[in-house]
């Protein structure tokens, strides 16, 4: 089954949010995909703070790419001056989509 994290994330103040953008889209995103991630969404949620959204095949894919994402997020926080404020993860239960 499908598996997903929301994670949140807000970038400090004074850093530039399209350079945070810029790194997460370059460097963190491709990361993710070469870890299993099948989708990777991320939506800004404020002037400084967004919110990632990680699907996975499922959750053994999740949990044996968790060392690396763990080295992905100790970059966020020396590289955008970033910090992870929030996660959540699950098993997909239930989904409507206009691809369905």
């Amino acid at each position: 089954m499908r598996y997903i994290t929301i994670t949140t994330w807000e970038i400090s103040d004074g850093a530039d949010y399209d350079i945070s953008i810029w790194n997460i889209r370059e460097r963190r995103l491709p990361a993710l995909r070469e870890l299993g991630a099948t989708r990777v969404t991320v939506i800004r949620t404020s002037d400084r703070t967004s919110a990632a959204i990680s699907e996975w095949p499922d959750q053994a894919t999740r949990d044996a790419a968790e060392a690396a994402i763990e080295e992905v997020r100790r970059k966020v926080h020396v590289d955008d001056l970033a910090r992870l404020t929030g996660e959540m993860k699950g098993t997909v239960v239930a989904e409507v989509s206009d691809a369905s």
